[in-house]
């Protein structure tokens, strides 16, 4: 099956949205919706109908177009069973181990704690796309507002046991403050000093970070490399347990 098409639509002031496009049957879905505006216009634009909705977690700002799409397509909506009392409206709810079909495209579910309770990622081998809401960034995690610090940590740790050609379209155009703050956790790493210089020329065309590459993450991404003897070193926890580095380069972060 040939690997469907992705459009990233802009929303808000720095969220992403995905419309996913299967060519051979006309299916088109929805990857959190932060607003409607944005996401019918790229329809239209394209003459695709909605079918579906994914929503990766409850937050405003990945949820916020739903009942207006929803309305004027009835597209089918689908979330994380963990978050139903804070998703209005889902049709079909998932978890864990759970596949989603998308007109042929199978979609696997895990369950990815951290930022919110309930936060699920979609992986759709056959495309190499990775719906990650905002557990996963370029060069950056998410908050961990409601989960804990070892919740997370295992989240990322299932994300980085994907595939290495995984593209990874996260919510949110952080790239460039992420790159800043990854240097200063880890300052002598080349590959992570040019992706910083490469991801500021493409900002400063207008041009978006994402998708990025999981093969480039697990070589510059801090929140992945917690377990990396010379990153704990970096931080002066060398030998410590990699939650405790995660949890402190995440605290790190959130006071940057």
């Amino acid at each position: 099956m040939a690997p469907f098409e992705i459009v990233l639509v802009p929303a808000l002031s720095d969220n992403y949205v995905y419309l996913v496009h299967d060519h051979a049957s006309g299916a088109t879905a929805v990857v959190d919706p932060a607003e409607a505006a944005p996401v019918q216009a790229a329809l239209d634009a394209r003459r695709w109908n909605l079918t579906h909705i994914l929503n990766t977690h409850h937050h405003g700002d990945h949820i916020g177009g739903n009942r207006e799409l929803i309305e004027r397509h009835g597209a089918v909506l689908i979330g994380p069973k963990a978050e139903t009392a804070r998703i209005p409206g889902m049709d079909i709810t998932v978890a864990e181990g759970d596949v989603v079909d998308f007109a042929g495209h199978t979609g696997a579910v895990f369950e990815t704690p951290g930022h919110t309770s309930g936060h699920i990622a979609f992986w759709f081998a056959d495309s190499d796309a990775l719906f990650c809401g905002d557990t996963l960034f370029a060069l950056g995690c998410g908050r961990v507002f409601e989960g804990t610090m070892e919740q997370m940590w295992s989240s990322l740790l299932k994300l980085r046991g994907l595939a290495s050609t995984a593209r990874i379209y996260c919510g949110h155009e952080y790239t460039v403050s992420n790159a800043r703050f990854a240097l200063s956790v880890d300052p002598d790493n080349v590959r992570l000093q040019a992706r910083t210089r490469e991801f500021e020329e493409m900002r400063a065309r207008g041009t978006p970070t994402i998708p990025a590459v999981l093969a480039d993450e697990l070589d510059t991404n801090p929140f992945l490399r917690a377990d990396h003897p010379g990153l704990a070193a970096a931080v002066g926890m060398a030998g410590a347990d990699p939650v405790a580095v995660f949890a402190e380069i995440r605290g790190r972060k959130d006071r940057f």
